[in-house]
């Protein structure tokens, strides 16, 4: 996969997969995997760190994941979020965090939001940077947005979106993620693009679709929006081991003869 694919896998009617990779020991599991692109995102602050929104996550935490990820799949195309307001302090700090991502290792820097940033995206493309960008749900701005809701809910709000999203195309983004807005609107803004959408929340119609690999393998089992399917049970496998471990261990029967040095 390498960025001239994003248009002539959509040309061709052929969807893209992309998964959220954040260390090294999955890098290397998605390495040998059939997913087209893995997502260095900055949800990493709330999956790995524990943290309540992406907000926390900064360029240096960036870099340091995405390290992990390169050094696991060094044959993956690799996007890596532009953290929170690395790309609203101007020209020149903007440029220091997509040299610092890249150098880690990324292939693309994904930037969320359009507003006041057309220009700034264009300046990145032209640098020879691949751009992803990124509309609808927002999640640095989720504090502006009253929360994780779906948008572009009536027509003037798509409207908008659709705006926002030929505004991104034309600053030279190679794709679009689309994230909570109504099947319908994403319909529409596929259609209209040349570049390919990846859908999270966002109906089958887009190009492509996004998942955090934890939240397809089920590691929370609670955590189930409308959106996500859960293709394992990832969760009760772990701890299940985990508890034969102990039992073993408690029992006396781990480590067996075979399993020890004579």
């Amino acid at each position: 996969m390498n960025v001239l694919e994003f248009k002539a896998r959509k040309q061709a009617g052929r969807k893209l997969s992309m998964v959220t990779c954040y260390d090294f020991w999955s890098a290397q599991i998605l390495a040998e995997s059939d997913v087209d692109t893995l997502l260095v995102g900055d949800s990493l602050a709330m999956v790995m760190h524990g943290f309540d929104s992406t907000v926390h996550a900064d360029v240096d935490l960036m870099a340091l994941h995405i390290r992990a990820v390169a050094r696991g799949a060094p044959n993956k195309f690799i996007v890596g979020d532009m953290p929170f307001l690395s790309a609203r302090k101007g020209l020149v700090p903007t440029m220091d965090a997509v040299q610092a991502l890249m150098q880690a290792g990324a292939s693309a820097v994904k930037i969320e939001g359009e507003a006041g940033q057309v220009e700034l995206i264009a300046h990145v493309v032209e640098s020879g940077v691949p751009v992803v960008g990124h509309l609808g749900l927002t999640p640095q701005s989720v504090h502006a947005l009253g929360g994780h809701k779906v948008q572009a809910r009536d027509d003037a709000a798509a409207r908008v979106l659709l705006e926002s999203s030929r505004k991104l195309a034309d600053a030279g983004c190679c794709a679009l993620v689309l994230e909570c807005v109504p099947s319908a609107v994403a319909h529409s803004i596929t259609a209209a693009l040349e570049i390919p959408t990846i859908g999270i929340g966002a109906g089958p119609h887009t190009d492509g679709q996004v998942l955090v690999l934890q939240d397809m393998l089920g590691m929370n089992p609670n955590f189930k929006p409308k959106f996500l399917r859960h293709y394992a049970n990832g969760f009760e496998m772990i701890s299940g081991a985990v508890n034969e471990f102990h039992a073993d261990t408690c029992g006396g029967c781990f480590p067996s003869a075979a399993e020890s040095y004579r």
